[in-house]
């Protein structure tokens, strides 16, 4: 099955957490803290590969979750790194942010693109000594990975797309110049998924040609087959206007030729003003005349036409030739670049410390905050300048501004996880 679209859950490693240590050795008296720092979250890596050519993985499994960084140690030891999370997916596709659309990566070159970072490792407290804090028992949590929905769109890398009603012999073409085998059968929509074809022109010279599936009218707003497949048109470099001059179907050529071309341009003004040869099959089911008549017809508007019969590969060495001189004096496939990320981007939501407060029975609850719980790991509630740390954490999070105007007074009861104390102002 040919799926070019899917949504998937990435969340990077989370950074591991700094150490509380202290030197102890022999004839080593106060030897100072020495708690090393966490390690690095992995990150999650995309990379093409050409052995993919459809995103049909992506359906049965959703969600991508890098391993964590490893705790710091003793005698200041950082903490193991995680390895990054590699995901293979088709050389041309576009990764976006699902929440704001914005294009992240195209992962159309052999560089792997790093989507989401790993946390940083939290500091161990060896970083937190000083002249009057020459014991701090506390260290500092590890940062979290990045954690976000994509939507990966596959847009095909192709030099030459064929364009055209259905059975106007577009999966004919591409079979007899290239070495694709697409299924050919006398009625509409017989081409359901895109084709690649390698057209070879000789040692080290060939081009990319996509057969795809047949267009009709109202395409471009989602009528059909061609709504789904028109964005597998938008990197070709040069279009291939395949017409059936006979009429064998019972449509006229020029009619079909001006109904596609507009629903190229409801799909994308760009799409429609890329470069077109016309290519006029099935020569053999009329007469000479009305062959010269179209040719006549489209070079008046400036086309190159090339009367073809493609089963007999009759025509179609001109053709090709000629295609691969115009490629020759056409920019390379259009590679997207990122969209630039906004001055003012909305957090993700696992990067903001969010909290729920909660009364019951007169006790202040703190929940669902998931960074603070990660905190309180490193606290120790013996220690008072382990404390003063966690009050400043409390407090340049708003927690304390929300207690307050809960109305928490003197001596109120606050439960945060495991940990209970009495507020002080």
């Amino acid at each position: 099955m040919f799926v070019d679209i899917a949504k998937i859950h990435l969340k990077a490693g989370d950074g591991g957490n700094g150490a509380v240590s202290f030197r102890r050795e022999k004839y080593v008296s106060a030897g100072g803290p020495d708690g090393g720092d966490g390690g690095r979250g992995g990150d999650i890596v995309f990379v093409a590969d050409d052995n993919l050519s459809t995103l049909a993985d992506f359906r049965y499994k959703r969600k991508y979750f890098a391993d964590n960084g490893e705790k710091g140690g003793a005698s200041r030891c950082t903490g193991k790194s995680a390895k990054n999370l590699v995901i293979s997916v088709p050389r041309g596709t576009l990764v976006k942010d699902a929440e704001t659309g914005r294009l992240i990566a195209d992962i159309s070159l052999d560089e792997p693109v790093v989507i989401a970072k790993g946390g940083n490792g939290g500091w161990g407290n060896m970083h937190f000594s000083n002249a009057t804090r020459q014991v701090p028992r506390f260290a500092k949590a590890g940062n979290p990975g990045e954690e976000l929905d994509v939507t990966l769109e596959l847009k095909l890398l192709a030099d030459v797309g064929l364009i055209g009603f259905p059975n106007v012999g577009k999966s004919t073409l591409v079979s007899v110049v290239s070495e694709a085998k697409p299924k050919i059968a006398n009625y509409h929509f017989t081409t359901l998924t895109p084709v690649l074809g390698v057209v070879r022109m000789g040692e080290g010279s060939s081009f990319v040609m996509a057969d795809i599936p047949g267009l009709i009218e109202g395409a471009g707003e989602g009528i059909g087959l061609g709504h789904e497949f028109l964005r597998h048109v938008e990197r070709c470099r040069l279009l291939l206007h395949v017409i059936d001059v006979s009429g064998s179907e019972g449509r006229d050529p020029i009619e079909d030729f001006n109904t596609i071309n507009n629903e190229l341009k409801v799909f994308s003004e760009e799409l429609s003003e890329r470069k077109q040869i016309i290519v006029g099959n099935k020569c053999d089911l009329t007469d000479d005349d009305k062959v010269a008549e179209l040719k006549a017809y489209f070079e008046e508007k400036g086309y190159t036409f090339f009367p073809i019969m493609a089963p007999i590969n009759e025509g179609t060495d001109e053709l090709i030739n000629f295609v691969a001189s115009e490629l020759a004096k056409l920019p390379e496939i259009k590679i997207y670049e990122p969209d630039p990320v906004p001055l003012v981007e909305i957090p993700r939501e696992t990067n903001k410390r969010t909290f729920t407060l909660d009364v019951v029975d007169g006790v202040y609850i703190i929940d669902n905050a998931p960074w603070l719980l990660k905190i309180l790991e490193t606290v120790d509630p013996e220690d008072y300048e382990s404390l003063q740390y966690f009050q400043r954490t409390l407090q340049q999070s708003g927690i304390i501004k929300a207690l307050v105007d809960a109305g928490v007074q003197d001596g109120d009861l606050v439960s945060v996880y495991d940990m209970e104390f009495e507020f002080v102002p």
